[in-house]
């Protein structure tokens, strides 16, 4: 057995560290030409890293990442009617998920159909009273209130009875998503999501932050095109870069290729203070130093999610697209006591959650599930998150209440939980689901709740699993 790594037997997390074995003339040789630390060379060679591709990993660029935005299907059908309803007027509405990414995608269009001059508003669903995604009443409300589009970002791939009934009072809906898509598209002028089945996109990893971030640059290119910025401001959308650093970071999608160009240019702009919400909050947070990845991820991305699982859903959204300093310190401090609310109930719902999982880590198999009765589903996914880092493998929890069953999932490299969810949605177990690999969500009947589980265990096998 390899000696420990730094003499580390056992981490917080339970883990012996090993060093990988690598070549070491390469490590070698990306020292002395890149000047780097011996212990970083070897982790980008462990990770593949080419010598020549090392200066594109160090310092990754827009310029040479970013895709053209008309590469992805659908999407000059979406810039299309967007630009449309921008030079005639009409009401935008922006239907987002409560999570970061959501809120980010959310904040990021506002933002942006407001910098060029469009008509829009925003809509959060509440996690308890609605559930994930479009619904039927959320679209009527919105054609009641003016709306003539609606742009569902990070969910709308699987919502096909609300899309059908946004059709039928009226409304275009452009989907802009990234979550696992069936074969069957919903009814919408437009679906653009890399991971739509007929797509060749190279941009599968993106968090749906980045997707609506090219729909922006995309727009904002028709737009000057058609002449809409003569005799107006044109504004620059890398100005947006630190909200989709921070959806992306939050996301937990792979931070590589346009990714880490996204996240290493968003936290130079977030340097700049130019979100008066998230100025807000950092102030709030007392952080002194410039951003980096892991406030975006422990500091930030939790206090903005924290509105959506415990308290206001839509204040996450709200606080990072407002441009008035008093209401942003005001969301940011609820934000923040939301978060305190969120702790607690998440410390209680870990304890049980771990004793569960304990009593049964020797029935086999790689997937380990817990549920219990009035379980918050505001902290279920968070939950998800501690037992998979706690032991490495794919990991489902749940609440019960009233007998329907709401939960979330995390997964580990390698296994795809978010097929597994979709395939259990298609056939006919669950009222609703969907999500990409390393996460995922789940609605079930408490009736169907074991054959659920038993459907997942055997889709997940043991030979897909690698500790």
């Amino acid at each position: 057995m390899n000696p420990s790594f730094l003499g580390v037997d056992r981490s917080v997390t339970g883990r012996r560290w090993v060093l990988n074995d690598v070549d070491e003339r390469s490590v070698l040789a990306l020292c002395q030409r890149h000047g780097v630390p011996e212990l970083i060379a070897r982790v980008m060679i462990g990770r593949g890293v080419a010598l020549d591709a090392a200066p594109g990993f160090l310092s990754p660029t827009l310029r040479e990442l970013l895709p053209d935005p008309a590469h992805l299907l659908d999407m000059n059908l979406a810039v299309e009617r967007l630009t449309r309803a921008v030079m005639t007027n009409e009401t935008i509405a922006i239907f987002g998920d409560y999570d970061v990414d959501g809120a980010t995608s959310t904040a990021l269009l506002m933002q942006f159909f407001e910098a060029v001059g469009g008509r829009v508003i925003l809509y959060i669903p509440d996690r308890i009273a609605e559930g994930y995604g479009p619904n039927a009443v959320a679209m009527a409300l919105l054609r009641e209130q003016g709306a003539n589009v609606v742009v569902t970002v990070d969910c709308g791939v699987s919502a096909f009875d609300a899309l059908d009934a946004a059709a039928v009072v009226g409304l275009d809906v452009v989907v802009v998503d990234h979550h696992r898509a069936e074969a069957r598209l919903p009814r919408a002028v437009a679906v653009v999501n890399p991971n739509r089945l007929d797509e060749t996109s190279p941009c599968g990893h993106m968090a749906a932050v980045g997707i609506a971030f090219l729909v922006a640059v995309a727009v904002n290119r028709a737009l000057r095109a058609a002449g809409w910025f003569e005799g107006r401001a044109a504004p620059d959308p890398m100005r947006w870069l630190d909200l989709v650093a921070l959806g992306t970071v939050c996301d937990m999608v792979p931070l590589t290729g346009v990714n880490r160009a996204l996240v290493s240019q968003g936290l130079k702009v977030m340097a700049g203070r130019g979100n008066v919400g998230l100025s807000s909050l950092v102030d709030l947070m007392r952080i002194q130093e410039r951003p980096e990845a892991w406030h975006l991820g422990y500091v930030l991305g939790p206090r903005i999610n924290a509105g959506g699982r415990v308290g206001r859903a839509d204040l996450g959204a709200r606080l990072l697209s407002t441009r008035d300093p008093v209401e942003a310190a005001a969301m940011a401090q609820a934000l923040d006591q939301y978060n305190g609310e969120r702790q607690e109930i998440e410390a209680a719902v870990l304890l049980a959650a771990v004793e569960q999982v304990e009593s049964r880590l020797d029935q086999g198999g790689p997937l380990l599930f817990a549920a219990g009765e009035g379980w918050h589903p505001g902290v279920v996914g968070i939950i998800a998150g501690r037992l998979k880092e706690r032991y490495h493998r794919p990991v489902c929890v749940a609440g019960i209440n009233g007998g329907i069953v709401k939960g979330s999932g995390r997964s580990i490299p390698g296994i795809d939980l978010g097929s597994a969810i979709l395939a259990a949605r298609q056939a006919g177990m669950l009222e609703n689901g969907g999500g990409h690999a390393m996460a995922a969500g789940f609605t079930v009947r408490a009736e169907r709740l074991a054959e659920f589980r038993t459907f997942l265990s055997e889709r997940i096998t043991a030979e897909d699993w690698a500790e």
